[in-house]
C-alpha cells in the first residue's frame, strides 16, 4: 500500500528537468533584470572615486531633491493609510449599492498611465485649467509646485494600502467588531482595540509598498513638477536632468540613493514576511 502511494506521488511530481529549468530561468531573470542593474548603478556611481560621489550626493540640488522626495512620501503615506483603512473598512464590513464601482475606482490608478494622471492635474489646476484662474487670483500654486507633486503621487499610490487591507478584513468578517459593540465599545475604542491590532501587519506591508512607489514615481510627477532645479525636482527627476546633461557619474550617484531607499524597503518587507508571515499571507490572499 505504501509503495503504491509513493508511486502515485512520484507520478504527480513534476519532472526534475522542468523544476530545475524553471528555477534556472527565474534566477537568470533575477540576475539580468534586478541584481545586475543594481550592481552597475553602484559601480558607475563610484567610477570617479569616493570624493566625486560625495560631491554629487551632497550638492545642494541633490539634497533639495532628496528633501522633497522624503517630504512627499511623508505626506502621501499617512494620507494613504487613512484612505486605505476607511475604504477597506467600508468595503469589507458593509453592504451598499455601488460597492463594485468603488472597488473599480480604487483600482483605476493601476490601469491609467501616470503621465495621463499628471496631464489630468494640469488640466484641472494649471494656469489655463478649470480651477487655474481662481487659484491664480488667490495666490495658490499647485502645478509646478509641491502641492501638485503631492496630488500626482497620491493618485498613483492610493490603491496600495486599500488593496492590501480589503482581502484581510473581508476574511476576518464582522464578528469581533459586533462582539465589541455588544459589550458597549464605541466606534473609536473598537477600532483601536479590535480592528487595528488585527490588520496592523497588513497595514504596515501596504504602507511599505506605498512608500516605495511614492519615492520612485516619475511619470506623473514629471508632468506636474516643471523640473525646477532645487525646488520641484524629486530624486528621479534630478537623475534624469543629470543624465541629460551628460553628468553620468553624478546621475548614477543620485540614483544610488534611490537604490538605497529601495533596499531599505526590501529589508523591511522581508523582515515583515519572516516575522509575521501568517498575517501577511492572509492580507495578500
Amino acid at each position: 500500500m505504501t509503495a503504491t502511494v509513493e508511486h502515485a506521488s512520484a507520478a504527480l511530481r513534476d519532472p526534475a528537468w522542468l523544476r530545475w529549468g524553471l528555477i534556472g530561468l527565474t534566477v537568470a531573470g533575477l540576475l539580468a533584470l534586478i541584481l545586475l542593474p543594481l550592481i552597475l548603478v553602484l559601480v558607475e556611481a563610484l567610477a570617479d572615486g569616493w570624493a566625486s560621489y560625495r560631491q554629487a550626493v551632497l550638492e545642494p540640488d541633490a539634497l533639495a531633491a532628496l528633501r522633497l522626495t522624503l517630504l512627499v512620501a511623508a505626506i502621501v503615506v499617512p494620507c494613504n493609510a487613512v484612505f486605505g483603512i476607511a475604504a477597506a473598512w467600508a468595503i469589507a464590513k458593509f453592504e451598499f449599492r455601488g460597492k463594485r464601482t468603488l472597488i473599480s475606482f480604487i483600482d483605476l490608478p493601476f490601469s491609467v498611465s501616470p503621465v495621463v494622471a499628471g496631464l489630468v492635474f494640469v488640466l484641472l489646476f494649471g494656469a489655463h485649467g478649470w480651477f487655474g484662474p481662481w487659484l491664480r487670483e488667490h495666490g495658490i500654486s499647485v502645478i509646478f509646485a509641491t502641492p501638485g507633486i503631492v496630488l500626482a503621487t497620491l493618485f498613483v499610490t492610493f490603491p496600495f494600502v486599500a488593496r492590501e487591507l480589503i482581502p484581510l478584513m473581508q476574511k476576518q468578517g464582522r464578528e469581533q467588531e459586533e462582539a465589541a459593540r455588544s459589550l458597549g465599545a464605541g466606534g473609536l475604542l473598537m477600532f483601536w482595540r479590535v480592528t487595528l491590532p488585527n490588520i496592523r501587519w497588513g497595514l504596515l506591508y501596504g504602507l511599505l509598498l506605498c512608500n516605495a512607489r511614492a519615492m520612485g514615481e516619475f511619470g506623473a510627477v514629471s508632468v506636474v513638477s516643471g523640473h525646477i532645479r532645487g525646488m520641484t525636482n524629486t530624486l528621479p527627476l534630478h537623475v534624469e536632468i543629470l543624465h541629460n546633461e551628460f553628468s553620468f557619474s553624478a546621475a548614477f550617484a543620485v540614483a544610488s540613493l534611490l537604490a538605497l531607499l529601495a533596499l531599505i524597503t526590501l529589508v523591511l518587507k522581508v523582515w515583515l514576511e519572516a516575522a509575521h508571515g501568517d498575517s501577511l499571507r492572509r492580507a495578500l490572499h
